[in-house]
Formats: structure tokens, C-alpha cells, sequence
């Protein structure tokens, strides 16, 4: 493995981290609505678990209700329960095959704990971008063992791994503060 490859590929790593970050926080809710919010809840269709776009489409009505629009008639009471017995404290109400999803708005306390919560997400990434530095630093300390790059690449190679991992742990407090900005505005 060249240092080129290795730097390119812990770069991605790093990326796919951050990714899956701003995944997590987006389940996070705010106070305003958004489509992505039940995307991991589950419905049981004909005895499987499937997401819920797969039953019905998930609009906004408006600033704070989200609306799921059902296909099958007899799948409304399904989805119905399925966003109730979900962890995000949602209270839907069926009209029809018209699902009203309201967000009740967030009390100063549930706005402390989602906080904690968002910070905990976020020293986990940070966790995962130093472990993929660390390995990288092993893979390039290996290297140097088998003496297939020189010392002098060694840390050139460490410093840019360095950098890089700066560059993402930067980005992951950015979008802490991002989500926290968002989960205090009012």
C-alpha cells in the first residue's frame, strides 16, 4: 500500500464518519417538522418490518405537522402505531388514510437532554475519526518495519493524517454547534 492510498482511504473513512454523523443528528428532532424524521421508523407490512416510505409518502403539512399519506387502506392503523411506539415522543392522529404527525414543541428540559444527547453522537464520531488516525499511524509504522517508505515519510505521511484528522474533528464541533443552535432556537 502506497502513502497515497492510505491517505486516500482514511480520508474517506473519515468522510464516511462525519456522514454518518449529520445521519444521527438529523433523527434528533427540533421543533420544526421534517420528512426525514420518521425514516427509520418501521411498519409491519405482511409480516415484515419495512421503513415507512415504503407503505405511504411522508410530506409536510406544515411548519410542525408532518402528513403520511398511506397506499393500502388497512395500513393506516399500522403506521398509526408504528409512529407512536417510536422513541420520538410523537402523538399521530389517522384521518382517513391521512396520518397527522403534530411535533409538540420541546419543553427547556427535553432541550438539555436532545443536547446531551447531540454531543454524546458527537464524541463518538470523534472517537472514530483518532481510531481511524491511529491505524492509519500503525499501517504507516509497518511500513516503515518492512522498510518499504523511509522514516522521513513515515512523518510526513503522520503530520497529514494529523491534518486530516484536525480538518474532520473541526467539522464534527461544527456541526454540533449547528444542531445546537437548532435545538435551542425557539
Amino acid at each position: 500500500m502506497s502513502i497515497a492510498d492510505l491517505k486516500k482511504t482514511t480520508e474517506q473513512k473519515m468522510q464516511k464518519s462525519l456522514e454518518a454523523l449529520k445521519t444521527d443528528l438529523a433523527k434528533v428532532r427540533t421543533g420544526r417538522a421534517h420528512t426525514g424524521l420518521l425514516d427509520h421508523v418501521q411498519v409491519e407490512y405482511y409480516g415484515s418490518p419495512v421503513p415507512i416510505a415504503q407503505v405511504g409518502n411522508v410530506t409536510l403539512i406544515d411548519a410542525r405537522t408532518l402528513g403520511v399519506q398511506v397506499w393500502e387502506k388497512g395500513m393506516a392503523a399500522k403506521v398509526e402505531k408504528a409512529i407512536r411506539d417510536c422513541d420520538l415522543g410523537l402523538n399521530p392522529s389517522a384521518q382517513g388514510e391521512l396520518i397527522r404527525v403534530p411535533m409538540p414543541a420541546l419543553t427547556e428540559e427535553r432541550r438539555r437532554d436532545l443536547i446531551k444527547v447531540v454531543k454524546g453522537e458527537g464524541e463518538n464520531a470523534k472517537v472514530a475519526v483518532r481510531n481511524l488516525r491511529r491505524d492509519a499511524n500503525a499501517t504507516l509504522k509497518d511500513l516503515v518495519k518492512n522498510k518499504e517508505i523511509s522514516e522521513d515519510d513515515e512523518r510526513r505521511a503522520q503530520d497529514d493524517i494529523q491534518k486530516l484528522t484536525d480538518k474532520y474533528v473541526a467539522e464534527v464541533d461544527k456541526q454540533l454547534a449547528q444542531k445546537e443552535n437548532e435545538l435551542m432556537a425557539i
